[in-house]
């Protein structure tokens, strides 16, 4: 039980209590007025009428807070669901375009890609036919240079042959 039912609980046994001890007084007739005309009642009745009728009255009206109270909590919890759909849906349709243009620049990537690749390649071929020119030019440079030089030397020493 939570600390503040037990203290209203506590108090009202102090107040039943007290009731039980003043039970002969609470009842005692008196002459009462109630502006139009004089009544002989017992006043502690009366008050205590008055007292159960506000308390009555008190509680009617918490009970009619709380239920206001847990329909807008309800209605909030709606629409804060209805809401959160709505999230959900919009980063759903986001990821859905990040997805879409994700692959059509990969796509944009993979011809960029081939295309680089077989310009590489063209020129790569441009290249090894020119090395291959080189080095024949060489070898023939160099062929001519040692065969010029056997010249050179077989007509300075024909004996050597």
């Amino acid at each position: 039980m939570k600390v503040r039912a037990l203290i209203l609980l506590g108090v009202l046994g102090l107040f039943l209590v007290f009731m039980v001890l003043n039970w002969p007084t609470i009842m005692a007739p008196t002459t009462l007025n109630l502006g139009i005309t004089e009544v002989n009642a017992p006043l502690g009745l009366v008050m205590l009428g008055m007292i159960a009728l506000l308390t009555a009255l008190f509680l009617i009206f918490i009970v009619y807070l709380q239920t206001s109270v847990l329909f807008e909590a309800r209605r909030h919890a709606k629409e804060l669901q209805t809401n959160r759909e709505l999230a959900d849906k919009a980063e759903a349709s986001r990821f859905t375009e990040l997805r879409q243009f994700m692959d059509a620049e990969i796509q944009k990537q993979a011809v960029i890609q081939a295309e680089s690749k077989s310009d590489l390649l063209t020129k790569l071929d441009g290249l090894s036919v020119d090395i291959h020119h080189a080095i024949d030019v060489s070898g023939n440079s160099l062929s001519a240079y040692i065969g010029e030089l056997e010249d050179r030397l077989e007509s300075k020493f024909p004996a050597i042959k």
